[in-house]
């Protein structure tokens, strides 16, 4: 066969049949009379053969090892071809969502386009300065320029403390409509994600924040269940007493835990119910227990006759440190 009934049959250009040739790959069984390139039937199986191998990424190198070398191994190369395949479908995939929130952002124009991608290219910047000045940035002219999708997504990833707290802070100016996106990082796999997602959440205004937090109240995680807490306390959710009061008895936020139940406990119904939340733990507390002097110092903070008899009734108590606590803050109390 000439070449350009090979070039019918297979389907390949006689100029990259050509061009196989020069590289080593195909090598024509003979040459006619006339000096034309004959082919044989070996020779388009060889052609099917390369033209499979190139429709799974293989260079044309990497394709004249593998039908050449009789000993050639394909596992390495398709492990090779696997990993860059992953790499390039995310790269692409980083590139639809970048495309997809300038689209979201709805430029005027390609100096606002121009500037949204700056925003983007700051937020991931390995430096932090750099990734927060973009934080500012991002809503210092009140536009809202960058989507709350990329906002969700870099607050959940930011490891430095300062840089988060200016992305909670832009994500909060968006008001609700990155709750979705954050109740989604609740339920993420890695703790970190999960506990940045409920910071945010508690910074955000609004009833559909507040309801998403007395959600996360039972999240199987705790300290998503004690940020959440703390922040319904500050908004006066008589719902997180339970979760607060247990947070003053193991130790963990206690201080912040009974600051919040002293403003839960502005309201006299709920003040009694606080005391009374302390008093039954302090029953069940093990005498000379940490614990103890934790309640007994929550407890100081709720105003109310429940508190007041309360602590009368801890100044016998056994607990020396309990007892001498209940003692000063009567007497602090009787001298107001």
């Amino acid at each position: 066969m000439l070449i350009g009934e090979v070039a019918r049959r297979s389907g390949v250009s006689a100029r990259m049949l050509r061009h196989y040739e020069s590289l080593g790959l195909l090598r024509p069984a003979g040459r006619s009379g006339s000096g034309y390139r004959e082919y044989a039937d070996e020779d388009v199986r060889r052609i099917f053969h390369i033209e499979s191998l190139r429709s799974l990424g293989l260079s044309l190198r990497d394709i004249g090892r593998a039908l050449d070398d009789p000993g050639f191994a394909p596992a390495e190369l398709v492990d090779t071809l696997i990993r860059r395949t992953r790499e390039r479908i995310a790269a692409e995939t980083e590139l639809l969502t970048r495309l997809r929130r300038i689209e979201a952002a709805e430029p005027a124009g390609w100096e606002e386009a121009l500037r949204i991608v700056a925003l983007l290219q700051a937020l991931t910047s390995g430096s932090a300065g750099e990734r927060q000045r973009a934080a500012l940035a991002s809503v210092r002219d009140g536009s809202g320029s960058v989507p709350v999708e990329a906002l969700v997504e870099a607050v959940l990833h930011e490891p430095d403390p300062n840089v988060a707290g200016a992305l909670r802070w832009a994500l909060a100016r968006s008001g609700a409509a990155g709750l979705a996106l954050l109740a989604e990082g609740l339920g993420a796999p890695a703790a970190e994600v999960r506990e940045r997602a409920v910071l945010s959440v508690a910074e955000i205004p609004g009833e559909e924040a507040t309801a998403l937090l007395a959600d996360a109240l039972t999240h199987p995680d705790a300290a998503v269940r004690r940020h959440a807490a703390l922040a319904l306390g500050a908004r006066e959710v008589a719902d997180a007493v339970p979760t607060l009061i247990g947070m003053v008895v193991d130790g963990r936020n206690d201080v912040d835990a009974a600051d919040a139940l002293s403003t839960l406990a502005r309201d006299a119904a709920s003040a009694d119910r606080i005391a009374a939340g302390l008093v039954e733990r302090l029953a069940h507390a093990a005498p000379g227990s940490p614990a103890r002097g934790r309640l007994a110092q929550a407890l100081a903070c709720v105003p109310g006759d429940g508190a007041a008899s309360a602590l009368a009734a801890l100044t016998r108590d056994e607990d020396r440190a309990v007892a001498l606590t209940a003692t000063a803050v009567l007497r602090r109390r009787a001298a107001r």
